[in-house]
């Protein structure tokens, strides 16, 4: 039985819920000079493709403002730089440098871990059954 009728809520549930993983996330990348989306976005860049900066927000679901100045800040630390495509002069293809690309891996390495701890209540099958079922109710999956 709930004693407090808003845990019988999935929106109290999932919005809390998320904050702690923020939290513990947070907590994790701290060490690495990083957070969350700055970690995406060198995900995201570290895949096989080049990616211009619009093509990198759009797969983040981020506006161009916020992405550019996540490029910013990354650029400034020296883990990305962005180029003019030689194809078209007006796209900016940003890529890791050799220590974004570093940082990034041991930061990964970091929030698996820590995702790791926050799951740790569920045995595996029922956290790998949980991140399916938030995955299935993406929109467009």
């Amino acid at each position: 039985m709930v004693s407090d009728p808003l845990e019988a809520r999935l929106g109290y549930l999932l919005k809390h819920v998320q904050a702690e993983l923020a939290r513990t996330s947070a907590e994790a990348l701290a060490p690495f000079g990083m957070d969350g989306h700055e970690l995406a976005v060198l995900v995201v860049l570290a895949g096989p493709e080049q990616l211009s900066q619009i093509e990198a927000a759009g797969r983040l679901g981020v506006d161009r403002t916020t992405m550019v100045a996540l490029l910013d800040g990354l650029e400034q630390r020296g883990l990305v730089e962005r180029r003019r495509s030689p194809q078209d002069r007006r796209r900016n293809i940003v890529e890791l440098t050799d220590a974004g690309r570093e940082r990034m891996g041991r930061a990964e390495e970091a929030r698996l871990a820590a995702e790791r701890r926050f799951l740790a209540p569920l045995d595996d099958p029922t956290a790998a059954t949980l991140v399916r079922a938030l995955r299935a109710l993406l929109p467009g999956r």
